[in-house]
């Protein structure tokens, strides 16, 4: 953790991030710390890292966290096989971690290798974080998955979309909305921001 008396989120996201590579293992962050480091920052209850680990490393990022940490190894374990959630906490500020076993679908794929580094820290610390298309594509996802009530991922969308929009590839971003049958969602959004 940095010198600070009390770590903020992309301190701790730091921390899980350093974890994860020194267990090597791989690793982008989505969600709201995505959607935040791409549009408007907003508080979040949650840290979101899609990864891939060796299975017989999930000990091995325990121990590599530390007490600060509670980990659910079979929880991990089964979310890194069958490409589901596994909660964990930071106890110290009770923040919650989700472990998102990657996918193994096209969209999946295509998200996990188009993830970046990004600068973070004006020391240079970095995050790798996915591409603000898939942000956008996620997040619509998700909005549609919970009925298009949210005002919170729609907000993430909108803010994502004006301010990283005039760095995207639109046509990426086109053709996986089609794909992904969120094409109307995603010129609403559009038309909104």
């Amino acid at each position: 953790m940095s010198n600070q008396a009390e770590p903020d989120v992309l301190d701790i996201a730091l921390c899980v991030a350093r974890a994860i590579e020194r267990c090597g293992g791989e690793y982008f962050v989505g969600g709201s710390l995505a959607s935040s480091l791409q549009g408007e920052p907003r508080a979040t209850n949650d840290i979101d890292f899609i990864l891939t680990l060796p299975i017989g490393k999930i000990e091995a990022l325990k121990e590599e966290l530390g007490s600060d940490f509670e980990v659910d190894v079979d929880m991990l374990r089964t979310a890194l096989l069958t490409a589901s959630t596994a909660n964990a906490f930071y106890l110290p500020l009770v923040l919650k971690i989700d472990f998102f076993g990657r996918g193994y679908e096209p969209f999946d794929e295509s998200e996990f290798s188009r993830r970046r580094a990004v600068q973070i820290r004006p020391s240079g610390e970095t995050l790798m974080v996915k591409a603000s298309e898939d942000t956008v594509l996620r997040k619509l996802l998700w909005y549609r998955a919970g009925g298009e009530v949210s005002d919170r991922q729609w907000r993430d969308i909108q803010s994502v979309l004006r301010i990283s929009g005039d760095q995207m590839d639109e046509s990426y971003l086109n053709s996986w909305a089609e794909r992904l049958t969120v094409d109307d969602l995603l010129r609403k959004a559009r038309g909104q921001s």
